[in-house]
This record gives structure tokens, C-alpha cells and sequence, in this order.
């Protein structure tokens, strides 16, 4: 009897040292995730390759760098280059940072620089647009560049993400489709794993040039959907949420814990013409399309006031802003212009031509929810005089519109300053083959002033030819300027030292901390 109940006493105490070591090894875990350092941030794109020359989200998630930077005034400051001059209208000398390593330890140098560049000018054909590289000359840390023609705007084209700059070494060692989903960069954090439009999670890079990362890790999340983005973030599963719906800001301001930020950007949403189809070549369409368009309401009723209505790509607080008055909503106007082009009412009520009903395809997105419902609203007011739209919604605009031929207006969102300059936008947008040209747009008396604008070093003679070009291409109206959106971000107040940029690249930075 003695003996069994030295035998049980035994039994408890071993089973309370376990338990108590089990309990010991779970606060050990929980108190070093305490001392883990992390955000959670969800972007508001899909990402399904983490190519830095194909993809904004390695430098957003701070990965790689490039060699010019925006400041906080959006002009053109040192990054990777530490420095930069024209020694001719062709040539250009970019002086790099000496002490700058990949994430694999490797010193990058410029002709590490100049392979980089090589590779992002064979993945991007409009990236060698714009840049107009002839030839380039590695030497120690000083990078030469020839452009094919003047190019003054070289520095602040070098901003652009897809001129991040990359270790094409790791690449040929590591393959290019494990490159895509690990890029080796600068960056003040490295890629520790990546599944397509789902997640990127990274760590800090020890051996960063700069001032170390104060956080230990970062899941770059990616979801469309702008709901779940909200209630992520009210759930405390995620630190920051970008793009959230207008229509939410009220209650999320409500809760003590978040923050929002409402910042005014250099976006804009706007309805671009596709100027293949026979009926959008005639302009009195598409004065008679601008006029439906209800900017006050757009900016009252769906974006609740975090925005301004556009005249044009580019906002007046810019020095290159169209300053002239917004587009008034006018239905009646609409109505006349359209019987102009030979449109009239069948015993349906609806226009028609020739007895062809005027249908129009207007194709949309959901990564900006506010998109579908400048669609739906610019759909309930075409119908009011005849007008039939059919919204699609697709989930890759951009593979969409270069598939597809036979939509004929889209509802578009664009970055139209992001380098501080209007050239990128105007070459981009009103250029044949220029990435933010999916209709094919041609305007006549553009070219000639945008080679003066191409050509141009002086900062006022630009400015004032961006407004020029502006002008002429208002009076062609090949699109519909809608809104100049705020940026709409939710922030857990345990994040420090964070704000979001109004260039919309660099998000995740190793400045920011939690507490």
C-alpha cells in the first residue's frame, strides 16, 4: 500500500514537472514573438511574380532600391547613386554608393548596376522608351550612360520600380523562375518566401547600407478585395490596409485603436476611349460621353468627399496642373451632341444609328472599388438618354485590354506624376505603344510638342509645355479626366514612424517600427 502510494506520488510530481516545463517552454515562445519586431500590411493587387522588372512590389516592399529615389518635395534625390551628371546632351555619369551590398553579400558595383539595367530594358519595352539607353559603360562605381537621342528627364526616369536594381549574378546561379520569387536586391529587407497573390514574407538584411531595419519581419499580404481588407485590419490580423472603401472610413475612425490616413496623391481615375471603335472617332461622342460623366456626385457620393474632381491628368496643386474649370455634368448637352452625330431615339427610347442601337462596353476592375461604381453611375445616366452600357468586370485590366480589341471605354486608375514630371504620363498616355495607351489613341498636334517637351533640361519650359500638351489633347478628348482620388489607408496605431507616400512606391521602409 505504502509502496503504491510512492508510486503515485512519483506519477504526480513527474506530470507537474512536465506540465510545468511545458508551460515554461510556451512562455519562452510567446515572449520571444514579443520581442519579434513584425508587420502585417495588405496591399489592394493581386502579385503573382515578384520580378522587380515586371512588378512595383518588391520596391513597395522594400526589397530592392533603384538608383534615384522621389523625396518628400516628389523631386528627384540620391539613392543607390549617390550622385549624378550630364556631361553632354547624350551622356550622363551616375556615381554609386560604395559600401552597398546584395542580400547575398556580394558588392554592388556599376557593372553589376549595368547588367541590371540591361536586364530591365529586354523585360520592359516601354521602360526603353523612356529611357532611351544607346550604350552603357561600367567602371568602378561610375556608371556612363549614352541615350539614343537627348533624354534631360534620364535621373527621373531612373524612379521608375522597374529599374529596381537586382543581382543578375544570384539570378544565373539560382535560375530565373526561383529569382522571380526570391529577386536578390539592396533592399533593407529580403524575400524569405513568396506565394503568388497570396503573400511575400521578409526578413531584414543585416548587411543593409543604410541605417538597419528597426522591424524583424514583414508579411506583404495581397487581396482585391477591399471588405476582407477592412476587416483584417478591425480584426488586428493586419497592421496596415491600403485602398480601403470610402463608404467604411467613418467606422474605422470610430475605432480607438486605428488611424486613417487620407492622403491627397498623384493618382487619377478616368475613363479612357478606345479609339479602334468607328463610333468613338467621332468627337461629338465623346464630348457627349465627358458630359455624362458626374464629377460633384462622383466625388460627394462615392468617394465621400476624399478626393477632388479632375480636369485633366494631373491635379493644379502640381506647377504643371490644368487649372481651368471642371467639367460640368450636362445630360441635356450630351443628348444634342449625339442627335449631331446622326443618333436618334427608336420607339424603344434607346439611340441608334442607321438602325444600330449605340451600345457601349464599359470594362472595369474591383482592386478600386470605386471604379465599379463610377461604371454603374456613368451606366444609370446613359440609359436616362438611350444609351446602353454593359459593364464587364474583369480581373486583370491590363492583360484584358491588350488581349481584347472590342470594349470601348474602360475605367482606369494611374499614377499620372510619379516622378515628379508630367513627360512620363503624356509619352505613356498619347504615344502609340505607350503603356498607358491600351486604346491606341493618336492625337493629332501632340508629337511635335512633346519632342520640344522630351528635348527640354529647363524645369519652367517643361512645365509649361506639360500644360500645352494638356490643352491640345482636352480639346480631342480621348478621355474622360473623373476624379483625383485620395489615398485611403488604415493604420493600427502599435505601427511608429510611418506615413503613406503620396508616390504610392515606397510603403514598407526600414525606419518604420512598432511598439
Amino acid at each position: 500500500m505504502n509502496s503504491s502510494k510512492h508510486k503515485a506520488t512519483i506519477l504526480i510530481v513527474l506530470c507537474w514537472m512536465l506540465f510545468v516545463t511545458g508551460c515554461s517552454t510556451g512562455g519562452s515562445t510567446d515572449s520571444a514573438k514579443e520581442k519579434t519586431k513584425k508587420v502585417t500590411m495588405i496591399y489592394h493587387l493581386s502579385v503573382n511574380t515578384l520580378d522587380p522588372h515586371n512588378s512595383w512590389a518588391p520596391l513597395r516592399a522594400g526589397a530592392v532600391e533603384t538608383l534615384v529615389k522621389l523625396d518628400s518635395e516628389m523631386k528627384p534625390s540620391p539613392w543607390l547613386a549617390k550622385e549624378w551628371k550630364s556631361i553632354d546632351p547624350h551622356t550622363w555619369v551616375f556615381v554609386l554608393r560604395d559600401k552597398v551590398t546584395f542580400h547575398d553579400g556580394v558588392k554592388m558595383d556599376a557593372a553589376a548596376v549595368k547588367s541590371s539595367l540591361e536586364r530591365s530594358l529586354k523585360s520592359n519595352q516601354s521602360l526603353s522608351r523612356a529611357l532611351k539607353i544607346a550604350s552603357m559603360e561600367a567602371k568602378g562605381q561610375e556608371l556612363t550612360i549614352v541615350t539614343s537621342e537627348p533624354n534631360p528627364a534620364l535621373p527621373s526616369e531612373l524612379i521608375n520600380p522597374y529599374t529596381s536594381i537586382v543581382s543578375t549574378a544570384a539570378e544565373a546561379k539560382i535560375g530565373t523562375m526561383s529569382f522571380n520569387d526570391k529577386p536578390i536586391g539592396t533592399g533593407a529587407f529580403k524575400v524569405a518566401s513568396f506565394a503568388p497573390n497570396r503573400e511575400a514574407n521578409l526578413v531584414r538584411y543585416e548587411g543593409y547600407w543604410d541605417t538597419p531595419a528597426m522591424l524583424d519581419e514583414v508579411s506583404f499580404q495581397f487581396n482585391e478585395d477591399a471588405n476582407v481588407r477592412m476587416m483584417a485590419l478591425q480584426s488586428n490580423e493586419a497592421d496596415i490596409a491600403y485602398q480601403l472603401p470610402a463608404e467604411s472610413i467613418a467606422a474605422l475612425e470610430r475605432d480607438n485603436k486605428l488611424t486613417v490616413e487620407s492622403v491627397t496623391g498623384l493618382r487619377v481615375h478616368y475613363l479612357i476611349y478606345n479609339a479602334r471603335r468607328p463610333h468613338l472617332q467621332d468627337i461629338r461622342v465623346r464630348k457627349a460621353f465627358d458630359l455624362l460623366v458626374d464629377r460633384k456626385t462622383v466625388v460627394e457620393g462615392i468617394m465621400f468627399g476624399h478626393g477632388q474632381p479632375a480636369n485633366g491628368p494631373f491635379p493644379k496643386t502640381l506647377p504643371f496642373g490644368n487649372d481651368g474649370e471642371i467639367p460640368a455634368f450636362n445630360s441635356v448637352k450630351a443628348l444634342e451632341l449625339l442627335e449631331e452625330a446622326g443618333y436618334k431615339s427608336n420607339s424603344n427610347g434607346k439611340l441608334e444609328k442607321n438602325g444600330v442601337p449605340l451600345s457601349i462596353q464599359l470594362i472595369t476592375y474591383k482592386t478600386r472599388p470605386e471604379l465599379t461604381l463610377i461604371a454603374q453611375l456613368f451606366q444609370s445616366e446613359a440609359a436616362k438618354i438611350g444609351v446602353q452600357v454593359e459593364i464587364k468586370i474583369v480581373e486583370n485590366i491590363d492583360a484584358h485590354l491588350r488581349e481584347n480589341d472590342q470594349w470601348d471605354m474602360v475605367t482606369y486608375s494611374s499614377l499620372s506624376a510619379p516622378r515628379g514630371d508630367g513627360g512620363y504620363f503624356l509619352n505613356a498616355a498619347y504615344q502609340q505603344g505607350g503603356a498607358l495607351n491600351p486604346g491606341n489613341i493618336e492625337v493629332n498636334h501632340v508629337a511635335p510638342v512633346l519632342k520640344q517637351l522630351n528635348a527640354s533640361e529647363d524645369q519652367e519650359a517643361r512645365m509649361k509645355l506639360s500644360k500645352e500638351v494638356v490643352s491640345v489633347v482636352q480639346d480631342e478628348v480621348p478621355h474622360s479626366y473623373v476624379v483625383y482620388p485620395n489615398i485611403l489607408v488604415g493604420v493600427n496605431k502599435r505601427v511608429l514612424n510611418w506615413a503613406p507616400g503620396a508616390e504610392e512606391y515606397y510603403i514598407i521602409t526600414n525606419k518604420m517600427d512598432v511598439k
